[in-house]
C-alpha cells in the first residue's frame, strides 16, 4: 500500500503581535474615557482611578500613602475666563436680588394680596408695578399720605443696595387736559418724578434715580374696559441690574466691489 503523506498545517504567525497591541490600544482609550468623565476633582476618586488602572496594567499601588497623580495645570483662553467670571457674577446677583425681592413683597404683602401691587424678577431686575389709585388722585400727580408708607418700605428696602432705580409713569390712552397736565405725558412724567423725589428724601442717592414719563405707549390690559383701564394707571419701579449688557460695535457693511461688463464685440 502507498503510504500516505502526512501534511503538516502548523506555521510560524507572524502577526500576533497585533494582539497585544489590541490590548494596549483598548486599554488606553479605556484611560482617557476616565479621564475625561471625572467632572469633580478630589483625591478619593484619583485614589481610586490609581489602584483601578494599577490593577489593570499589574502595578497596583500598595498603602494607605500611596501617591496621587497630581492633576496638570490647564490654562484657559483668556476670552473663556471672563466668560466664566461673567456667568458667576451674574449667577451672585440674580440670588441676591431674588432675596431683595423676597424683602419687598414682604414689605407690600397686603397690596400684593390685594391684587394693588406686582412685583416680577427678570434678566434685567426686580419690576414692582404700584396701581395708581393707590399713589395718586385720579388726574393728579400729588402723592396720597397714605402712599407715603407704602413708598417708604421699598425706599428702606433698597436705599443700602447698589441697584440703580427707574421709576416710569403710565396712563391709560384717555387723554387729559386742564390748567395743571396739557396731557397724559406731563401726568405720566410727574407722577414719576413725585415718587422720585420721595425716595430720595427717604435715603436713596439722587444719583441712582431715574424718572420717565410713558403716557399710555405701554399698557398691560385692553384700554377697552374699565378694568383694563385701571390696570394701564401705574408706576412701575425698576431696580436695574447693575452688570452691563455686551455691548459690540457693528461695522459698516462694505459696498459690493462692481464686476466689469463683458465686452461685446
Amino acid at each position: 500500500m502507498r503510504k500516505q503523506r502526512r501534511i503538516n498545517y502548523d506555521h510560524e504567525n507572524h502577526d500576533r503581535w497585533l494582539i497585544s497591541y489590541a490590548d494596549f490600544i483598548t486599554l488606553l482609550f479605556a484611560f482617557f474615557v476616565v479621564m475625561y468623565a471625572i467632572s469633580a476633582v478630589n483625591e478619593g476618586k484619583y485614589r481610586v482611578l490609581a489602584h483601578s488602572l494599577g490593577d489593570a496594567f499589574g502595578k497596583a499601588p500598595t498603602g494607605e500613602d500611596a501617591s496621587v497623580p497630581e492633576l496638570p495645570t490647564v490654562k484657559l483662553p483668556p476670552e473663556v475666563k471672563q466668560r466664566t467670571l461673567k456667568q458667576q457674577q451674574r449667577f451672585e446677583e440674580q440670588t441676591h436680588m431674588t432675596d431683595v425681592a423676597s424683602t419687598l413683597l414682604a414689605a407690600m404683602g397686603p397690596l400684593v394680596k390685594e391684587g394693588k401691587v406686582k412685583v416680577t424678577q427678570s434678566r434685567r431686575g426686580i419690576s414692582i408695578e404700584i396701581n395708581a389709585n393707590v399713589l395718586f388722585e385720579p388726574g393728579q400727580a400729588q402723592l396720597h399720605p397714605h402712599s407715603l408708607q407704602v413708598l417708604q418700605a421699598v425706599a428702606a428696602a433698597l436705599k443700602n443696595e447698589p441697584f440703580k432705580l427707574e421709576v416710569t409713569g403710565h396712563t391709560d390712552n384717555v387723554q387729559i387736559s386742564n390748567s395743571t397736565f396739557a396731557s397724559n405725558w406731563e401726568l405720566s412724567a410727574m407722577r414719576a418724578t413725585s415718587v422720585v423725589r420721595l425716595l430720595a428724601a427717604n435715603g436713596i442717592d439722587s444719583e441712582r434715580l431715574l424718572a420717565i414719563g410713558s403716557e399710555a405707549s405701554k399698557p398691560i390690559a385692553s384700554n377697552d374696559t374699565e378694568d383694563g383701564r385701571a390696570r394701564n394707571r401705574r408706576v412701575e419701579l425698576m431696580v436695574l441690574s447693575s452688570l452691563p449688557d455686551t455691548v459690540e460695535e457693528i461695522p459698516l457693511a462694505q459696498p459690493a466691489a462692481k464686476t466689469a461688463s463683458p465686452i461685446r464685440p
